[in-house]
């Protein structure tokens, strides 16, 4: 079985930014947007191709079989060195899907959405850029090899929420998303070099080998009452942190909304965002066999603390692009946290399956929920809900693709969403009772923010438009009926069947009682949206009255934005940095300065002595000699 032809489903994004990105002046917009779409359609049906080879063919002795393709790139020592190539599993297939299939998607619904805009070539070729950097990603066989892609990620993003660039607050976006990931990065990096350095690799097959050094011999050396494969698998784990968004990494992702929003579609809701999910879960044999699985208990709790705050403050926003953006990083936790409580072997990896299929379910309707709320924002030209109501009347499409994706993610049953929750919920219920009560609750508060959007968007007491709204063009409206399809039929793949954490199949079961516990949560959230939004009352403004000083830290997002601008004006640069300036310019410039000073004022005492003047120089010749003389003259009688 060969799957080598899969270096091309990066390489063709790849050519499309070259060509797209030095003939951005000169091909017409009506050409490029055609150019990007057919190729990332050439990827996205490589994709299903090879997860179809694969999942058919790719099992032996009932195991699915992993395959390397890669080339020596730099090396270091006899044992450690770089490779390039590709690595086809259970979970790098599965993401081939999703990040083909999201990509593709934003690229036909962009054709509508992007059309008039001055830089149509250039956003298509920016797309292109980032496609290929997440595929290089998913494909990446070592650790250095995903940390340049990684790298590669977060340029290509700084690139797409920053392409409104004469916007400051886009520009303001960008830099922040990219300054926040940086911080986190650095701690990826030096968790690379701490396990590369102890294990003598790179490789994902050798750090991930149940029989290999970290995994048999991870407490050989310890640190600060760790081990030291434990500290770089939690350094490596702040890189995923920072990408993902999670706390206390996470106030990038609410400010990039100010991306187009097929951007936000796909980077902030399907792909990079998930990135380190997908991190965590391929090192997940060493997560869990290192150290009696501590670091994969921070990942847990991380991710349970962040899905709940997430939630809390999406129920108080009023922008509709940051709502979902708050929901993006509340259904990643989910994902982070199944994770964190899964075990290895058969059915105890349940929460590894179910993160897997919570990551491809979400990616279908989240990523419909972001482009139909592109569909609005391009129907009536803002973002706020006060500015919205009444809109099923105008956008018919929209508004049912949008139910669909809203229900998937409330958990209701038949939908995608409440299967890949179930799973998770179960999970959660058989290894940590803590995390299953608060991912229940979660539950509950998404369905509430989530029918607080539909209700607000497409029912509500309807406004009087400037102009008329309409329904999106097919360009923007079939990417988003296949999204609402995907968002029901995702959730009937049996995905146990295909994506585990040791490669072998088991039997997986919906757990009637905690589906109806979640199921009951959900519902009851969605009947409060009901009262609450259905129809314009005063109930949201008496409940916001009545939670007084919680309502106002929940919408201002518990001020994390502020506390880190006071950590950074105040401590980093009014303190560290005022400190650091002192020194340097009364220490060390003046110790310089200092012995400058000594110098010229030495020179200028003896500088007479070297003044030019014949009759001078006479006078010391003369006077030299008759000392010397004198001297010898005086050690001879004596």
């Amino acid at each position: 079985m060969d799957f080598s032809y899969t270096i091309l489903i990066p390489l063709i994004p790849l050519a499309l930014f070259i060509v797209l990105g030095i003939f951005s002046k000169k091909i017409p917009p009506s050409i490029s947007g055609w150019i990007g779409s057919l190729g990332l359609g050439t990827s996205f049906v490589l994709s299903w191709y090879t997860a179809y080879t694969y999942f058919l063919e790719g099992k032996l002795n009932g195991v699915y079989q992993t395959f390397i393709y890669k080339n020596t790139w730099l090396n270091f020592t006899d044992k450690l060195h770089i490779d390039m190539g590709v690595l086809i599993d259970p979970i790098s297939v599965m993401m081939l899907v999703v990040v083909s299939t999201i990509s593709f998607m934003v690229h036909l619904y962009s054709r509508g959405y992007m059309k008039g805009d001055d830089g149509y070539t250039r956003f298509f070729s920016y797309l292109a850029l980032f496609s290929f950097s997440m595929f290089g990603l998913v494909l990446a066989t070592n650790l250095f090899q995903i940390y340049i892609f990684w790298e590669l990620v977060g340029a290509s993003s700084f690139l797409l929420i920053g392409y409104y660039y004469t916007k400051p607050s886009a520009v303001a976006a960008a830099k922040k998303a990219f300054i926040v990931t940086r911080f986190a990065d650095l701690g990826f990096l030096i968790g690379i070099l701490v396990v590369s350095y102890y294990a003598g690799t790179f490789d994902f097959q050798e750090i991930n080998n149940l029989q290999g050094s970290i995994i048999t011999n991870w407490a050989a050396t310890s640190f600060m009452g760790l081990s030291v494969f434990t500290w770089g698998l939690i350094l490596i784990y702040m890189g995923g942190i920072g990408k993902s968004a999670m706390l206390p990494f996470h106030i990038w992702l609410p400010d990039a909304m100010e991306g187009p929003t097929p951007v936000s579609a796909l980077i902030h809701a399907a792909t990079m965002v998930v990135a380190g999910v997908y991190l965590v879960a391929r090192l997940f044999p060493a997560y869990y066999f290192v150290e009696d699985g501590f670091a994969l208990q921070i990942v847990a709790y991380i991710g349970a603390i962040s899905s709940l705050v997430a939630a809390v403050i999406a129920i108080t926003q009023t922008d509709i692009k940051r709502v979902l953006a708050f929901s993006t990083m509340s259904q990643i936790g989910y994902m982070m946290l199944a994770l964190g409580v899964s075990k290895y072997d058969g059915h105890e990896g349940l929460g590894f399956m179910a993160s897997m299929f919570h990551l491809f379910t979400h990616a279908m309707f989240k990523a419909l929920l972001f482009l139909g709320a592109g569909s609005v924002i391009h129907a009536i030209h803002s973002n706020e809900m006060g500015d919205m109501g009444g809109l099923r009347k105008y956008m018919p499409i929209t508004h049912i693709t949008f139910l669909i994706a809203a229900l998937s993610i409330a958990g209701f049953p038949g939908f995608a969403g409440f299967f890949s929750k179930d799973e998770i919920l179960a999970a959660a219920f058989e290894n940590n009772m803590l995390i299953y009560i608060s991912s229940v609750f979660v539950a509950g508060l998404t369905a509430f923010y989530m029918f607080r959007l539909y209700f607000g968007i497409f029912w509500g007491q309807e406004k009087q438009y400037k102009h008329t709204p309409h329904e999106s063009p097919w360009s923007m409206t079939i990417p988003m009926v296949f999204l609402a399809f995907m968002s029901i039929a995702g959730g009937y793949f049996h995905f146990s069947e295909y994506v585990t954490a040791d490669h072998i199949p088991f039997k997986s079961h919906l757990d009637l009682p905690l589906a109806a516990i979640a199921t009951s949560v959900g519902l009851v959230g969605i009947i409060l949206a009901f009262v609450f939004y259905k129809k314009e009352n005063n109930l949201p403004e008496r409940f916001a009255h009545a939670f007084g000083v919680f309502y106002k830290w929940t919408y201002h997002k518990f001020y994390f934005d502020e506390l880190y601008i006071f950590i950074t004006k105040k401590v980093l640069f009014g303190v560290v940095g005022f400190s650091a300036a002192w020194f340097d310019k009364h220490i060390v410039d003046g110790s310089m300065i200092g012995i400058g000073n000594v110098t010229v004022s030495i020179s200028n005492k003896i500088k007479g002595l070297q003044s030019g003047k014949f009759q001078d120089y006479a006078m010391s010749f003369i006077g030299g000699g008759v000392v010397i003389a004198m001297v010898i003259f005086y050690l001879w009688i004596n």
